[in-house]
């Protein structure tokens, strides 16, 4: 299934998308995409249903009809730093003997076509295209060989990072992760089920039309299993919480010279079988 929410922003409702790419509502089944709707027995529930027979909703997604985030109410945006071979090698760093975590702030959480603000005094924004797994079912010290258990689905994130905010700011790496807007997220969640090959999905991202980004989920260090269980040592993991698994090459502090966002691009970023998101990027208010 594709499970996705649609609507002005703070209104949305819970959807998913047929076979014919439009949108059906959900609203009788489940208050949102959120919570206890993303428990396994739940989304089993969901699945068994005749799609035909839910409302079918206006307008074409992602054309004259918003997608908002595709989960609701995130308790906890777990990131992981440096966990692509090649992006750490482009980033002059070295794999790290264990995942990097930090956070992005739940404020950041955006759609998937909303406009990215340039914070105030930035200088440094930048782009990462990320595969995120959505967890279903909590837990805590989740054994590896059972994670996937815990994993409701999969969606596009764009991490967009300051950089100076995240460097050269005498702070963690939060500081340049979690501004406002700074977390498109969707256009869907995608069920394990429909994901294909979580191991090896082709990523990329576009600014104004030039590829920067064009990598793979096969150069992951840290794969999806083990993340869902290294981080439920450090916390209880929850439904709905986002775990974004790190980022392919061609960011743009790693280009020769340094490229990075100034307001009036468009950014486009996609990875294979999860959908596309498109972003207007705002100069700083």
């Amino acid at each position: 299934m594709k499970l996705l929410r649609y609507g002005p922003a703070g209104q949305e409702k819970p959807g998913l998308l047929d076979d014919q790419g439009r949108v059906r509502d959900l609203s009788d089944i489940i208050p949102d995409v959120a919570g206890a709707a993303l428990l396994p027995e739940t989304l089993a529930k969901i699945a068994a249903l005749d799609v035909q027979d839910l409302p079918l909703v206006e307008g074409v997604p992602q054309q004259d009809l918003r997608l908002g985030a595709c989960v609701g109410n995130v308790g906890k945006f777990i990131c992981i730093g440096l966990n692509y071979a090649d992006h750490a090698e482009e980033a002059g760093m070295d794999i790290p003997p264990e995942p990097v975590i930090f956070n992005k702030f739940t404020s950041a959480i955006v759609g998937p076509d909303d406009d990215i603000q340039i914070p105030r005094a930035s200088v440094k924004t930048d782009w990462e295209v990320e595969l995120a797994v959505v967890i279903g079912k909590g837990g805590s010290y989740i054994d590896e060989a059972d994670a996937l258990d815990h994993v409701a689905g999969f969606c596009v994130v764009n991490d967009v990072s300051e950089r100076e905010f995240q460097i050269e700011r005498a702070g963690t790496w939060d500081k340049g992760k979690g501004c406002d807007t700074f977390g498109p997220t969707g256009p869907w969640l995608v069920t394990p089920d429909e994901a294909g090959d979580f191991d090896s999905l082709a990523m990329w991202l576009e600014v104004d039309g030039k590829r920067y980004q064009n990598g793979s989920s096969a150069t992951m260090v840290y794969k999806i299993p083990h993340l869902i269980s290294y981080c439920s040592q450090f916390m209880s993991l929850q439904p709905g919480d986002i775990i974004s698994t790190g980022t392919p090459p061609g960011v743009g502090m790693g280009q020769t010279p340094p490229v990075y966002l100034k307001g009036g691009e468009v950014v486009r970023l996609g990875i294979e079988g999860l959908g596309v998101q498109t972003q207007k990027v705002l100069p700083q208010a």
